[in-house]
């Protein structure tokens, strides 16, 4: 019988391991190489101080895209509800003062909008594609009713969140490191993240195991509404403007970042740090474009062309080890 071993060598084997676990690292260290051979700019503390601000809200959002992935589910809606979030949260500081209640509107808002993804997905069972695109129309609308189609300008102190410091480091970054530690925890330590996985590998042996998949789901549903309407509050303020018509395409923006960063499309597999990675690659990548004076219909293209390999290897590395599986098990 033939033992399964990649190509036969277990040096190559481990080699093998490392490069598909942090292949994704190797390519951020090479792109900022490569990003600061063709720029002089582009590793200014400034300019990364900047990438990394922008990075925060996208990066937030990618996370509760990321989660939702792993479950075999999907929000299209998070550009909307994170822009009806927040000019909520916006009106809410305007006519209050309070900074704190402004931030748990903002939340609020965007958990109330998810836990309705989470009633149609689960009680109703409609496709989380579809359910999410209604969101995402229905939020819209709601964010440009309220507003009347206007922005709300003025912000005063509330521009703090997003364009604030404190010992130098931006609030935003702060932010979604405080984020990054509560999601990877999530993942790695807790039975909740531990469902998701089994949810999205496996939704039936899920089920068999005893997981109470409604309930997983809703919490998943839950925690990205809270990632939506804090990512809604730092976009509001450091645009320093409640933008009913913001945030549009964000809901790919975070997607992207998501798969470019090892999660799998077809469900049960992602991590955090593989997600911020991912999230840094495309950052990155949209930096040096702009530095270098590249259209942004080129960029488009560029962004597409990520989306479609990405998901190209995502199913390609998936059926390798389907038939390697299949051929140990046949061993």
């Amino acid at each position: 019988m033939i033992s399964l071993k990649r190509n036969g060598n277990p040096l190559l084997d481990r080699n093998s391991r490392f490069m598909e676990k942090y292949s994704i690292f190797i390519i951020l260290v090479a792109m900022l190489i490569i990003c600061s051979l063709i720029n002089e700019n582009f590793l200014s503390v400034n300019n990364l101080t900047n990438v990394a601000r922008q990075l925060a809200v996208i990066t937030i959002l990618a996370y509760g895209a990321m989660m939702l992935i792993i479950a075999g589910q999907i929000d299209l809606s998070v550009g909307s509800v994170l822009a009806l979030a927040g000019v909520l949260s916006v009106s809410f500081y305007k006519s209050t003062g309070s900074l704190l209640g402004a931030v748990i509107v903002g939340i609020l808002v965007g958990v109330a909008c998810n836990i309705v993804n989470a009633v149609m997905v689960t009680n109703f069972k409609v496709p989380a594609f579809i359910a999410t695109l209604a969101m995402m129309t229905m939020a819209r609308g709601a964010a440009l009713l309220y507003t009347k189609g206007q922005n709300i300008l003025q912000l005063g102190d509330y521009v703090v969140i997003g364009q604030g410091a404190v010992m130098g480091i931006p609030i935003p970054i702060l932010i979604l490191v405080v984020v990054t530690v509560i999601i990877w925890y999530i993942l790695r330590h807790t039975r909740h993240g531990r469902s998701l996985y089994a949810i999205g590998g496996n939704m039936e042996a899920a089920i068999a195991s005893g997981i109470n998949v409604k309930r997983e789901l809703y919490k998943v549903y839950i925690i990205n509404g809270v990632l939506v309407g804090l990512a809604g509050v730092v976009f509001m303020s450091r645009v320093n403007a409640g933008l009913p018509n913001g945030a549009v395409g964000y809901e790919l923006e975070a997607i992207t970042a998501a798969i470019v960063g090892g999660t799998s499309f077809s469900g049960g597999i992602g991590t955090t740090m593989g997600t911020l990675a991912g999230s840094f690659i495309i950052g990155t990548l949209n930096n040096i474009m702009n530095l270098s004076g590249i259209d942004s219909y080129v960029q488009q293209i560029v962004k597409g062309v990520i989306i479609a390999l990405a998901v190209i290897y995502d199913i390609r590395s998936k059926n390798k080890k389907t038939r390697k599986l299949i051929i140990k098990n046949e061993g």
